[in-house]
């Protein structure tokens, strides 16, 4: 493991940063090597830590990112140059939904605002290619889609409730074939019908 990685992980431990856990990133990192994914476009940069492990799956991997919090965004800045890879990761500092892309993408990683994934999911997968895949992250949230036990917190029913309604979007979604995993915080691939 490279040690500067080690240092992003430390860095969002230390502040509170939510970044992929290990097994998610490494089932995510697995299927983009073997099903040779070179067009990413990741919406929720974060710090950077992400897009840059994705660029180092393999030299040929370019990353499109946003991020809509200064501190994170300039953080993120700050590490993709620490990792030399300006040339191969575009990241935008605004909100993802006005952010107006034109290219094609074989991959479209979810990890923003929990909930807006079904707005995310509509506004980006139009950019994705046919048999190209939409990976969305955290839709376990610490086990509490799954809970039968009462919530107490009202935002935290609220975007539970979102998430929730997101999977069963996904599970009827006609266009797409989605997986669903069990690893991480709970991860969905959801391939693009021909």
């Amino acid at each position: 493991m490279d040690l500067r990685i080690q240092e992003l992980e430390a860095y969002a431990r230390e502040y509170h940063i939510p970044i992929m856990m290990k097994d998610g990133i490494s089932f995510m990192l697995s299927y983009i090597k073997e099903n040779h994914v070179k067009k990413i476009l990741e919406i929720g940069a974060a710090i950077g830590y992400s897009a840059i492990c994705m660029c180092l799956v393999d030299e040929g991997i370019h990353v499109t990112t946003v991020e809509r919090e200064e501190e994170r965004y300039q953080e993120a800045l700050k590490n993709i140059k620490k990792f030399h890879l300006e040339d191969r990761i575009t990241i935008y500092y605004q909100d993802a939904f006005s952010l107006d892309l034109k290219e094609e993408y074989d991959f479209i990683f979810i990890d923003a605002a929990k909930s807006q994934y079904i707005r995310f999911f509509e506004k980006f997968t139009p950019l994705l290619k046919a048999g190209g895949v939409v990976f969305s992250d955290n839709l376990n949230f610490h086990g509490l889609t799954h809970t039968t036990e009462p919530i107490l917190s009202r935002n935290v029913r609220g975007l539970v409730r979102k998430l929730n309604n997101y999977i069963v979007f996904l599970k009827e979604n006609p266009n797409f074939e989605t997986y669903f995993y069990d690893i991480g915080d709970g991860i969905s691939v959801s391939k693009k019908k021909a």
